[in-house]
């Protein structure tokens, strides 16, 4: 056995062996942290042995290979001796420690069974210990001494020194073997256990790391290849640090980082925190745009994308103004109400050209589900952060212009309520701590400008409207469309279609006529899809005729086909028992002819025209008002009992329903009875009481829009209203005549054309008689 010799002592004596008869003493120490040990650190069994072959080392040490003799025990103390050739070494007496003769043949029989079964054992041994090498057995089996061949098995099990030194000083061979079989037993029972728990663990854990072997293999070829990107984790932590996070998150990103570390590539752990991390450093924290703050160049960009539409760009240049002095101002939550086509999501799109902001649109229509708005929890696959965090990655910045499309669309079911999770979006007070479920931190969204569309107000959520700042857009006027058609839409259409701009002509009695008689909207959505369709024919045309054309009126017919509208719709005529009241829809204002007819009857009510619970409530007080003004009306006190009374609202496929209509119906109410016409050029809007007082209602701006567009004069409107006329364009406040009214009698002798006071007077105040001329002409008495 070669043996490794260092020790100043140990170095003498092997010294002094060489010089003499070549033998040692090779004794075990009882604790090896001693490093010059006394007589009493010792053991007193060990070996004799020649040495066989010496080398020096460079490095101080000697290595001799010893072939041992006999094992001796001690007989005195140890002693140090020091030469003057050698130095200090320890020398000893010893005695020969032979085995002691089995006096049976019996025991020698036992021995020689436990020695063989020892070799069994330690050959199994050897098949589960692998820092053994297999030929070990082999060489052992051709031992024939026993006594040799059970020092052998002794000499090769990885056993600890006081185990060894207990199988050296057997005081017999039988109790040697003994030892043996009993040593072997128990290390055997810890190596299947250790073989067990290994297989185990190996079973679950060979695909991870066949998978990461897999991983790394890959990787060392791409480096080898040159496409090698870098230490992935490496990117991440330098990234972390140069985003610019907030303290906590940054704290959350690299704790998440440590996690990704941990995990295996491919467990699904390290998927969602991959997926986490990717988010959080995708997400804008510190990087914003500079906003504009020349006045002059946001007013020419605001001017040149859209024509009117003052108050909000008033909103818009207020705000950049305050920008210009403060350097930051949270961003205002504006919601633009108004009816489809004037414009409000392209709106959006200029306010963020004119602050010089990134702009990104969210449509809300049909989103039910609060978790498009938070996010979903990361224990669920597939997991996302919600649309508002989807945005602010698109947008790159951390002062956007976000459009929150339609949000009078959303919808809500048993995945809970979306209007309810946008409360703290749009809250100026809170949004600053926005908490995505994904996320699970605080995002910063005080700085986004949030712009909201709606078509009506009333499927806005009471809590959420009082959030926003509520800008009207009302429809546009026929010198607003024509303006608009002539800038922004015939070029555009012309330029889609492939039809050079300079050699179509269409002049402003062609844009008039099909504004008039094609369209009949708010907006100017379907004006747009008919200069689409004049368009359209004019490139067919092109292809056989390369000359310069001129649209007339006489050729509107053949290019867009017969007209849909016509201007005498509404006649301006007075009528009896024919009231125009105003309503307001999702579509902008609207002109609502409201028809009464009165026969013999038992005085039976009858409604019709698809109408909601308010308005029939409405034409049921309005009868009421008239009965408990009958005789001021020149009215038989029992009326009522002798005439059937029947209400129409035509467009009976249209629903139709709220207050506004009440003065209109007591007013078509009133003509039918007394048989005074009301006047044509008149419209009206309020609500009625039993008592006759007027209440203000909604929408006057979209209904005095409306009440322009169909060419009337004069238009009643509760008193309550009047404070609405600052907020009417200036063409419809200066166009029409505004009559504002406390009661109902102040109504009928605005409306009626001859007072029903006087009529009453003149008929000394008994039953009225009079014809009732219809829509159609028909009389009845």
């Amino acid at each position: 056995m070669p043996l490794l010799i260092g020790r100043e002592a140990s170095v003498a004596a092997v010294d002094a062996a060489l010089d003499g008869t070549r033998e040692l003493l090779l004794v075990a120490q009882r604790s090896a942290d001693i490093n010059v040990p006394a007589p009493a650190d010792l053991y007193r069994v060990g070996v004799r042995a020649r040495v066989q072959q010496v080398t020096r080392g460079t490095n101080g040490t000697t290595k001799i290979l010893v072939d041992a003799i006999e094992r001796v025990r001690l007989v005195r103390p140890t002693v140090a001796r020091a030469t003057v050739q050698h130095g200090p070494r320890l020398e000893a007496r010893y005695e020969p420690m032979p085995f002691t003769r089995a006096p049976k043949q019996a025991q020698v029989d036992s021995t020689r069974a436990r020695i063989r079964h020892a070799l069994n054992l330690f050959e199994e041994y050897t098949a589960l210990q692998r820092r053994l090498p297999p030929e070990i057995v082999g060489v052992l089996q051709a031992i024939e001494q026993e006594d040799r061949l059970a020092f052998g098995i002794a000499a090769h099990l990885h056993v600890p020194v006081e185990q060894r030194q207990a199988l050296l000083a057997a005081e017999s061979l039988d109790d040697l073997a003994t030892q043996l079989v009993n040593l072997l037993a128990a290390e055997l029972e810890l190596l299947k256990l250790e073989r067990r728990i290994d297989e185990q663990v190996r079973g679950s854990l060979f695909q991870n790391q066949r998978d990461f072997f897999l991983q790394e293999q890959l990787r060392a070829i791409h480096r080898e290849l040159g496409q090698e990107d870098g230490d992935e984790f490496e990117d991440l932590a330098q990234q972390i640090a140069s985003r610019g996070l907030p303290e906590a998150v940054a704290t959350r990103a690299q704790r998440e980082l440590r996690r990704l570390k941990r995990s295996a590539p491919t467990s699904p752990d390290a998927a969602v925190s991959r997926g986490w991390l990717d988010w959080v450093l995708a997400l804008p924290w510190s990087q914003r745009t500079t906003d504009t703050t020349d006045l002059e160049v946001a007013r020419a960009s605001l001017e040149g994308d859209h024509y009117g539409l003052e108050e909000i760009k008033e909103r818009i240049l207020d705000h950049i103004a305050v920008l210009a002095r403060v350097g930051h101002l949270p961003g205002p939550i504006l919601c633009l109400v108004g009816p489809p086509g004037v414009g409000k999501t392209s709106l959006g799109r200029s306010i963020a050209s004119a602050l010089g902001r990134k702009f990104v649109r969210m449509a809300l229509g049909g989103v039910r589900d609060e978790a498009e708005i938070r996010g979903h929890r990361r224990t669920y696959i597939g997991a996302l952060p919600g649309r508002i965090l989807q945005a602010m990655r698109r947008a790159e910045s951390v002062n956007p212009v976000i459009l929150l499309d339609e949000i009078d669309k959303l919808g809500s079911d048993y995945r809970g309520d979306p209007a309810a999770a946008l409360l703290e979006v749009l809250d100026p007070e809170q949004n600053a701590a926005f908490n995505d479920h994904y996320l699970e931190v605080d995002y910063n969204l005080s700085q986004v400008l949030f712009v909201t569309t709606a078509n009506s107000l009333a499927g806005i959520p009471e809590a959420l409207r009082d959030r926003m700042e509520i800008i009207r857009l009302p429809g546009y006027l026929e010198p607003e469309k024509l303006a608009i058609a002539r800038r922004f839409l015939v070029p555009k259409q012309l330029a889609l279609h492939g039809v050079p701009v300079e050699r179509v002509h269409i002049d402003d009695v062609v844009l008039q006529a099909i504004i008039r008689s094609y369209t009949r909207e708010a907006g100017v959505r379907d004006l747009e899809r008919r200069l689409a369709r004049v368009s359209r024919k004019l490139a067919r045309r092109s292809w056989t005729d390369d000359s310069s054309a001129n649209i007339t009126v006489d050729e509107l017919p053949a290019l867009l086909g017969p007209a849909p509208h016509t201007p005498e719709e509404h006649s301006l005529s007075d009528q009896v028992g024919v009231a125009a009241g105003l309503a307001y829809t999702a579509t902008g204002g609207e002109l609502l002819e409201i028809e009464v007819s009165v026969v013999p009857g038992r005085g039976r009510l009858q409604l019709t025209g698809t109408l909601g619970d308010v308005l029939k409530e409405s034409a049921a007080a309005a009868l009421s008002y008239i009965r408990a003004r009958a005789s001021a009306l020149g009215l038989s006190p029992d009326f009522h009992r002798t005439r059937d009374i029947h209400v129409h609202l035509p467009a009976g496929a249209t629903p139709k329903d709220g207050p506004s209509a009440g003065i209109a119906l007591a007013t078509a109410l009133a003509s039918a009875l007394t048989g005074i016409p009301v006047r044509g050029d008149v419209a009206m809007t309020g609500e009625v009481t039993l008592r006759g007082r007027v209440l203000p209602i909604g929408g006057v701006r979209e209904k005095g829009v409306a009440a322009h567009r169909h060419l009337l004069t004069h238009v009643i409107i509760p008193q309550g209203n009047a404070k609405d006329l600052a907020e009417l364009p200036a063409e419809v406040r200066e166009g029409l005549t505004w009559h504002t009214v406390r009661t109902m009698d102040d109504v009928l002798d605005l409306a009626l054309r001859t007072p029903p006071r006087a009529a009453a007077a003149g008929s000394g105040g008994g039953r009225a008689e009079a014809a009732v001329v219809m829509p159609d002409s028909a009389v009845l008495t």
